[in-house]
Parts: structure tokens; sequence; C-alpha cells
């Protein structure tokens, strides 16, 4: 799969993702996908339990952003926003390919904070 397929793939999925629709969401990993999320501690192994927690998610997202996409060969980097009840979560998602299939996927989850007023002079706000 070249990178234009791979990055109409990764739209594909996150447009999904932010409809709704778990079926074309999750038509990106393999069947023995495995994705983890470093902050909680938790590994989930395999496309459908991958699917099943999402859909079981008990606050659905009420905005869904990607701010950009990057990548190269079998290596891509989403970043993105999702809100869940009213709050933003800031996301990055990093997906490991195999045979064009999602077979690693390590997903990032930050909240926002007040900036410091000790470092205002060097820094600007973002748009």
């Amino acid at each position: 799969m070249g990178e234009a397929e791979m990055r109409a793939a990764l739209d594909a999925h996150w447009r999904a993702s932010a409809d709704g629709d778990l079926e074309a969401e999750h038509a990106i990993y393999a069947d023995d996908a495995i994705c983890d999320y470093p902050q909680s501690g938790e590994r989930i192994y395999g496309r459908r339990n991958l699917q099943t927690l999402r859909g079981h998610h008990p606050g659905r997202p009420s905005g869904f952003e990607v701010r950009r996409i990057v990548g190269r060969g079998e290596l891509w980097v989403t970043e993105y926003t999702i809100v869940y009840q009213g709050k933003p979560a800031y996301t990055v998602s990093i997906m490991e390919f195999r045979n064009g299939k999602v077979m690693h996927e390590t997903q990032y989850f930050a909240e926002p904070f007040e900036a410091p007023g000790w470092r205002s002079e060097w820094v600007g706000k973002m748009g």
C-alpha cells in the first residue's frame, strides 16, 4: 500500500471515528492488532475488543478535530482533539502498519492546563 492509499485509509478512519461509525472506524485495524493506552497502563488485544470497548464508552464524543497527520511508510502519527462531556482531550495516535492494516497503535491523552505566568514573555498564544 502506497503513502497516498495509507493517507486515504487514515482519513476514512478518523472521519468514521468522528461520525461514530464503529465498523468503518475499525476497518483499518488488523484482526490481531494491539492498542496501548500508556497513561492508564492498558493494552487492548484484537480489533474486536478495541471496537467493543470504544462502543461501550459512556461519554460519546461531542467534538472531534484532526489537527494533522504525518507519516511515511508503515509509521503514521495523528494529532487530534476529542471533546468528552464538554472537556477537550488533546490526543496523539501513533499507528504502525503491516500489510496495509494497523498492527499496533499507541494513544496518548492530555487534558488542557493553564499556562504559568512566569513564561509569558517568551511565548505567544496558539490560534
